[in-house]
């Protein structure tokens, strides 16, 4: 059996003496105390070093991703191909089946090799002869130096400081632009007042300036690959008529010098911006995705890099760039904000102002991944974020479908129960439902009246036009008596109160009496006329 044994100064591959002590795992470690017993047991067979520490990387990096360097197969092919018979005990597994797919060779991988492989590597200045400890050591503090460089994977495209830095300057340029515009516009406003309410773009605004200088070249000059042909003449036509004063050649020249600045710090902005969006899809492309390029870079920026924006939580993500609404909110015990930086991202800026919240908060658990997807994975694609944008796109189409489902009322919508509460009104029984009969007396026409009942009804009449007085008095005296109320304590206001109060019921009693009385009339009416039908009846009978 042949061992393949990798160390930072070559490949070193040993030729088992003793198989039947190797198969002993329990008790192999004895067998490598000291270097005598280890020669033994292995013995060198071939060494290949490395030349420097650039094939030492190379082979290393080739290792630890399971693939065969150049320098591997030179030398399995040298040495280990002309006892194609022998096993070959290796370390990795996975390094094992590309051996044996490209070599042909068998090779061995078990406890038993691992034990072997961790005797060798305690004896290995002894088993390694004509090569200095020194030299072993150089070589593996090296290798590991350029190892560790090769596993962060530095690389200028991933440094995050240049969109920190960028987006900095592109909020800075902003501010600056709009000071210069402004300054530009008031400027010249003094000059041509209606050019500034006819050319509402700055940028055309400062270019049209630039090219006319004073108004009376309006009419010379063409201005057609600026604005277009109907606001040109609409140009042309306000500086015939123009309330503007006249202002020197240097006037003009300190204008037109302003518009210069204008312009090259708006291409330089156009220009910053396209680098940022290149720079944040090469450093954060789920993010970009997600949240747009530059939110994304604002988000980096005020978390100070990338990788500290990994280290928050989606709950802090959300809020981030509204800290101090946040403690004004805890300070005085109100609702803490919904979203901060992350309310200018495109999804949150689309939905109703009812689901803004709701969204701001699944926008901001999709962004957290994102975000750690692109600062810890090797090989960060778009692809996560563009799956997990469908599925927020796919839930807020959803939440204003139902919210368009509940408005229109179809049978889709979710029933709601309406809150519980319980209302204690104390109701005064109203007598006026107790008779069918009108109120008000009405005069009718009997036939044969009592003179007992029509007594009564004369008697009964005074007390009635007493408990009903007429509208026109009534709404007098409401007013009277609402100000005297007005004027007195709250004692006096009772007792009238419970005056008025006994009034009205003693006026109610009365005009119930009188309705049965007028029923006890016309029953009695009704009787005699029946009586005195039957007695017709009776006498026509007889006359027949």
């Amino acid at each position: 059996m042949l061992v393949l044994f990798e160390t930072a100064a070559g490949y070193a591959i040993f030729k088992v003496l003793d198989e039947q002590k190797v198969q002993q795992v329990d008790s192999l470690w004895k067998e490598f105390e000291t270097p005598e017993k280890a020669n033994k047991i292995v013995k060198l067979k071939h060494f290949e070093k490395f030349q420097d520490t650039t094939e030492a990387l190379a082979a290393a990096t080739a290792l630890v991703e399971g693939k065969m360097g150049k320098t591997l197969k030179k030398v399995l092919k040298k040495v280990v191909a002309k006892e194609a018979h022998e096993q070959l005990a290796i370390t990795d597994a996975k390094l094992g089946g590309v051996i044996k797919d490209k070599l042909n060779l068998s090779c061995v991988h078990s406890p038993a090799v691992s034990e072997l492989m961790r005797g060798i590597r305690n004896q290995m200045e002894g088993l390694i002869t004509g090569l200095p400890p020194r030299e072993i050591s150089a070589m593996s503090l090296g290798l590991a130096h350029s190892l560790s460089r090769y596993k962060l994977k530095f690389s200028p495209d991933k440094v995050d400081t240049m969109i920190v830095q960028a987006i900095s300057l592109l909020d800075d340029l902003d501010k600056e632009l709009n000071n210069y515009i402004m300054r530009c516009r008031e400027w010249y406003g003094w000059h041509f007042p209606e050019l500034g309410k006819i050319i509402t773009d700055n940028l055309a605004y400062c270019k049209s300036v630039r090219k006319l200088g004073d108004r009376t070249n309006v009419a010379t000059t063409d201005l057609s690959d600026i604005l277009p042909e109907e606001v040109e003449a609409e140009v042309k036509l306000a500086a015939e008529i123009s309330m503007g004063t006249e202002v020197s050649e240097q006037d003009i020249g300190n204008i037109m010098h302003l518009c210069d600045q204008v312009i090259e710090i708006t291409e330089y902005r156009s220009q910053l911006y396209d680098y940022l969006k290149n720079r944040m899809m090469a450093i954060a492309p789920n993010l970009t995705v997600m949240v747009g390029e530059l939110v994304g870079a604002r988000l980096i920026s005020h978390a100070g890099s990338l990788l500290n924006l990994a280290k928050h939580p989606a709950s802090t993500v959300q809020i981030l760039g509204a800290e101090k609404a946040l403690f004004r909110a805890l300070k005085t015990r109100r609702d803490t904000p919904k979203y901060g930086l992350i309310y200018h991202a495109s999804l949150v800026g689309q939905t109703t102002a009812k689901n803004k919240g709701k969204i701001s908060r699944m926008l901001a658990a999709k962004a957290s991944l994102a975000i750690r997807y692109d600062a810890l994975a090797e090989d960060a694609t778009a692809e996560m974020g563009v799956e997990n944008r469908a599925k927020l796109e796919a839930r807020l189409r959803h939440l204003e479908e139902k919210g368009i489902r509940r408005i229109s009322g179809t049978g889709k919508a979710t029933a709601r129960a309406d809150k519980y509460q319980h209302k204690s009104d104390v109701r005064v029984y109203d007598p006026s439902g107790d008779s069918t009969l009108p109120s008000g007396s009405k005069k009718r026409k009997f036939e044969e009246v009592d003179p007992e009942a029509e007594a009564e009804v004369e008697e009964a009449k005074p007390a009635e036009a007493k408990a009903k007085k007429p509208k026109k008095e009534a709404a007098a005296e409401e007013p009277e008596a609402a100000a005297e109320e007005t004027e007195e304590p709250p004692k006096k206001k009772k007792k009238k109160k419970e005056k008025r109060q006994a009034e009205e019921a003693a006026a109610a009693e009365e005009v119930m009496e009188e309705v049965e009385e007028e029923e006890e009339v016309a029953a009695e009416e009704t009787t005699e006329k029946k009586k005195k039908k039957k007695k017709k009846k009776v006498k026509e009978e007889e006359e027949d």
